[in-house]
Parts: C-alpha cells; sequence; structure tokens
C-alpha cells in the first residue's frame, strides 16, 4: 500500500449556457416589472423634490431673516441667500458662508417664484409647476410654502 497522497488539481470551472441564459431571463423580468414604474413616475418624482426644495428654501431663508431682521425683499431675492445683496433692507449680519450654496431651480428646470412681504404671510415662495404658468392642476398645480384647500 503506498502512503503517498494524491494531490487531485483544482478544475475551472465556468459558467454554462444554460446558467447564463437563465440569469439573463431573470434580469429581463425583473428589468420588465421594475423601469415602468420608475420611468412611469418622474413627475411625481419633480413635485416631491419642489416641494423639498422650498422647505429648504424656507428654512435658508428663517436663517436669513434671523441674522438681519428682516427676509430679502422681491427685488433682493432668492440669490440673497447666496450672495451678499445689496439693496435694502441692509444685510448686515449676512453669513460670509452663505445660506444656499446656489440658488435652486424647481424639477422642471424653471427658478422658484418669491415674493416678500408675500400675500399669504411673511413671504410668497413657489413654483409654477410642469406648465410653468399660476395656477393649474394635477402636475401643473404650483407648488406652495404656504397651505392651500385642496
Amino acid at each position: 500500500m503506498n502512503n503517498t497522497k494524491h494531490h487531485l488539481k483544482p478544475v475551472a470551472r465556468g459558467f454554462t449556457l444554460i446558467e447564463i441564459m437563465v440569469v439573463i431571463v431573470i434580469l429581463g423580468v425583473l428589468a420588465a416589472l421594475v423601469v415602468p414604474n420608475i420611468l412611469g413616475r418622474p413627475d411625481e418624482a419633480r413635485v416631491t423634490a419642489a416641494t423639498a426644495d422650498i422647505q429648504a428654501i424656507s428654512n435658508a431663508l428663517d436663517l436669513y431673516r434671523l441674522d438681519n431682521y428682516s427676509y430679502p425683499s422681491t427685488d433682493q431675492g432668492l440669490q440673497a441667500l447666496v450672495s451678499k445683496p445689496g439693496g435694502s433692507p441692509a444685510a448686515k449680519n449676512w453669513n460670509p458662508d452663505g445660506y444656499l450654496k446656489k440658488t435652486p431651480k424647481d424639477g422642471w428646470g424653471n427658478e422658484y417664484q418669491y415674493l416678500s412681504p408675500g400675500a399669504h404671510g411673511k413671504f410668497d415662495l413657489y413654483s409654477l409647476g410642469a406648465d410653468g404658468r399660476e395656477g393649474g392642476e394635477d402636475l401643473d398645480q404650483d407648488i406652495t410654502s404656504w397651505i392651500t384647500e385642496q
């Protein structure tokens, strides 16, 4: 009896054509189920993003007011949150780091509308929605910083 051990060489094993085809079919089924759900909701995502932007801009405006004792005027606009504004009311204690990195645009590429003082409170901040015009319904409806009756 021979006491020497035989070492077997590992056999390199790849994927069979059947295994690759099964994976491709599974990926195809997943894509068919998931992609329409994602692609069918871009406007809903834009509305959600605009709502979140309005909240973030509103918070930045409140911080601006805490430092400078008033909100930027309509003429100074939202740019006052990015760079120190001129004009009245003076921004005497403007934060050198700013309040926003840049003035955001809504999900449709339009500027947010800002009025101070606003007709609905301390300021009015809103997006004109998908159609870029005041009013509208569904996706064309304005997205505002104030509460409206639906």
